[in-house]
C-alpha cells in the first residue's frame, strides 16, 4: 500500500463512483482535475457493457470532465478486443445494446445474421430486454455458440437504486441451456487489467483502483496488486465494507475524499 504521492495511475470506476445514474457525484470533477494537476494518469474503468467508449466520452464531457476516448476502458471495448484477437474469423450474435454493437463493429467483429448461425453469443447489459431477445440467445447457445459475457455483476447503482445487471441476464441463459459462460471479460478478470496496463504503461503496484464494488473493483485490486480505495456512494455500504473478508486499503465516503485523505494509514 502506498500514499497518494507514490501512486502514478488511477483506475477510476464510473457508475457509483463518478456518477449515480446520470447524476454527477459531488466533488468528482474537482478530484479528477486535482489528480491531473498532480501528474496522475487517469483511466476511467468500467464494467458497463451496453455503452461504447464514444458514449462514455460524451457523458463525461457533458458533465464538464475533459477526457479522450483512449482514457476509457469498458467491458464492451475489452470484449470486442478479445473477440478480434481470439476469434477473428468467427461470427457473433449480440444480446446487448447499441454501445456494445458499436465497439464490436469498430473491432471488425462479424455480426451473425441469425442466432443459429453464430459461433459466439456476446451477452451484456440490456435495459430493454424482451423475451424474444432471450429466446434468440437461447437458440444461439443451443446451436453451439460459445458464451462470452462482458461481465457478471448481479447489480449496478442506478439513480433510483440498485438495478439488475448482466449477472441476472446471463443466469437466465445459463439455466435454460445448462451451459456456463465460457469467458467473462469484465472486472475482476485479467482481460480488463491487461488493457488498462497497456494503456497506462504502468505496473499495478503503481496504481490505485477506486470503485464502489467489492466483487469487481476491490477483488480485482487485491488479485492483481493494486492499492484499493472503496467509495460508499454506490453498491456497497459501510457495514458491508467492514465485514468484507478481502483486502481493503481505504474506505472513503465518496470520491470527493480521495485528495483529502492522507492515504498512508489503512482506514
Amino acid at each position: 500500500m502506498k500514499n497518494l504521492e507514490e501512486i502514478k495511475g488511477v483506475l477510476m470506476d464510473i457508475d457509483g463512483t463518478v456518477f449515480r445514474g446520470n447524476h454527477l457525484i459531488k466533488g468528482a470533477k474537482e478530484v479528477i482535475e486535482e489528480l491531473r494537476t498532480n501528474g496522475k494518469k487517469i483511466l476511467f474503468f468500467s464494467n458497463r457493457g451496453n455503452i461504447s467508449r464514444r458514449m462514455a466520452t460524451d457523458k463525461l464531457m457533458k458533465a464538464g470532465i475533459s477526457v479522450e476516448k483512449e482514457e476509457i476502458i469498458l467491458s464492451s471495448y475489452v470484449a470486442a478486443q478479445f473477440l478480434r484477437t481470439n476469434y477473428p474469423t468467427k461470427s457473433a450474435w449480440v444480446l446487448g445494446e447499441i454501445g456494445l454493437i458499436e465497439e464490436l463493429e469498430e473491432a471488425e467483429v462479424q455480426i451473425a445474421k441469425k442466432p443459429t448461425e453464430a459461433d459466439l453469443l456476446v451477452v451484456s447489459l440490456h435495459e430493454h430486454l424482451t423475451y424474444a431477445d432471450l429466446n434468440d440467445a437461447f437458440k444461439a447457445v443451443r446451436a453451439g455458440a460459445r458464451i462470452i459475457a462482458t461481465n457478471s455483476d448481479k447489480s449496478f447503482p442506478a439513480e433510483t437504486g440498485e438495478a439488475i445487471d448482466v449477472g441476472g441476464i446471463l443466469g437466465a441463459i445459463e439455466s435454460a441451456t445448462n451451459r456456463r459462460a465460457d469467458v467473462v471479460v469484465g472486472k475482476p478478470s485479467h482481460f480488463m487489467v491487461d488493457e488498462a496496463m497497456k494503456q497506462l504503461r504502468l505496473e499495478p503496484e503503481k496504481c490505485v483502483i477506486i470503485g464502489d464494488s467489492l466483487g469487481s473493483d476491490m477483488a480485482m485490486g487485491e488479485l492483481f496488486g493494486f492499492t484499493t480505495a472503496l467509495v460508499l456512494t454506490g453498491g456497497t455500504n459501510r457495514e458491508q465494507a467492514e465485514s468484507y473478508s478481502g483486502r481493503l486499503d481505504f474506505i472513503l465516503p465518496s470520491i470527493a475524499s480521495l485528495c483529502n485523505t492522507d492515504l498512508k494509514e489503512e482506514m
